[in-house]
């Protein structure tokens, strides 16, 4: 049986190591406004809010004297948009929002030990806008050392969101990152991923369903008919999931320190989002910021098609061949199931929008 759940995903693209294709906002100096046609180099993402192109607006949050403030928090208001958006500035104080609607509006920073700061301005149809730095000061006279957050602290921040996020509000989602400026996760935070996801109610209503098509087409008849074929059938497919997600994206993860979420792109043309999104089923990035083989991916595919085998009725058991088949669904089935992350799962994920940084 083929140990592969279309929720749970290895990603490798890390923000300051640009994915190939990927469309890179032009850096310009702080405090620069500019605005730029929705066919140029600096173009916002092409959606429609209120009728009109939606723009995007990114900037950073400094002290007075200049400093860049990790951690803070940025809230955005729009006048022509009800509610507000808040995002966390990334390990260097930049914070970025997308689809935001054409008009006037408002971005306020907050830190510990910090003043609010404020800045406002009149973001045009699908410009593109650099804000000034958002400044904050120490609340008193005295002496304050803000201690940036440590990478793990970081880390920890991005693990809450994905442990949130689940599609249309029930079905989890939580190894895909939608942050830009990611960090890597330590091998703790790899396994609370990991057990969050074999552990939802989901996992087993999934179980449940695969074993009741295999009873009503009698795939692997080695189980038999009638209820305890069933119980057979149901405990082999819930096992293969749970070895699938804890081999693939937590235990290899950890052992060779990479990174098991999918990276959302969201930019350049379909065809190169497409070819990223497959391209991921075997190659990710490391904790180290480098591309490398996703032995993680491969090594888990293979691993959790070997441990099938024991699953199945003596009759149905083909030895390695059977390993080496699962093992390539899998992988084949990360690669679809990463396309569908990059162009439809975002769109009915829930807290898709509360990253660091969005893209």
């Amino acid at each position: 049986m083929v140990a592969c759940c279309w929720m749970t995903s290895a990603g490798w693209a890390q923000q300051g190591a640009a994915a190939p294709g990927t469309a890179e906002v032009p850096s310009k100096k702080p405090g620069a406004m500019t605005t730029q046609n929705a066919q140029g180099q600096g173009t916002a993402t092409g959606q429609l809010v209120n009728g009109q192109a939606a723009g995007m607006i990114f900037g950073s949050v400094t002290d007075s004297d200049g400093d860049l403030i990790p951690g803070a928090q940025v809230t955005l208001t729009s006048t022509d948009v009800k509610g507000e958006r808040t995002v966390v500035s990334d390990s260097g104080g930049r914070f970025q929002f997308s689809g935001v609607a054409a008009g006037e509006f408002q971005i306020k920073a907050t830190a510990q030990g910090m003043s609010e700061g404020t800045i406002s301005g009149t973001l045009e149809p699908g410009a593109v806008y650099n804000a000034p730095a958002v400044k904050l000061q120490a609340t008193s006279s005295t002496e304050i050392t803000v201690t940036p957050q440590t990478e793990h602290q970081i880390a920890q921040q991005e693990v809450k969101v994905e442990e949130s996020q689940r599609v249309l509000g029930i079905v989890p989602n939580y190894f895909v990152t939608y942050d830009k400026h990611p960090v890597p996760l330590d091998s703790k935070q790899k396994y609370s991923l990991g057990f969050h996801e074999v552990l939802d109610p989901t996992s087993f209503l999934f179980a449940g369903a695969a074993a009741g098509i295999e009873q009503a087409a009698n795939i692997f008849p080695g189980y038999g008919s009638g209820p305890a074929a069933y119980g057979k059938r149901y405990g082999a497919s819930l096992a293969g999931e749970t070895t699938g997600v804890m081999f693939r994206d937590s235990i290899f993860p950890s052992l060779f320190h990479q990174d098991p979420r999918y990276f959302y792109k969201g930019t350049g043309t379909k065809w190169q989002r497409f070819e990223y999104a497959m391209a991921t089923s075997v190659i990710c990035m490391g904790d180290n910021g480098r591309w490398q083989a996703n032995y993680s991916g491969v090594l888990g595919s293979l691993t959790s098609g070997a441990l099938a085998n024991l699953y199945y009725a003596p009759s149905d058991r083909h030895g390695a061949s059977l390993t080496f088949v699962n093992a390539g669904l899998n992988i084949l089935g990360t690669g679809f199931t990463h396309v569908l992350q990059e162009f439809v799962l975002r769109s009915f994920t829930s807290h898709s929008h509360s990253a660091g940084t969005q893209p």
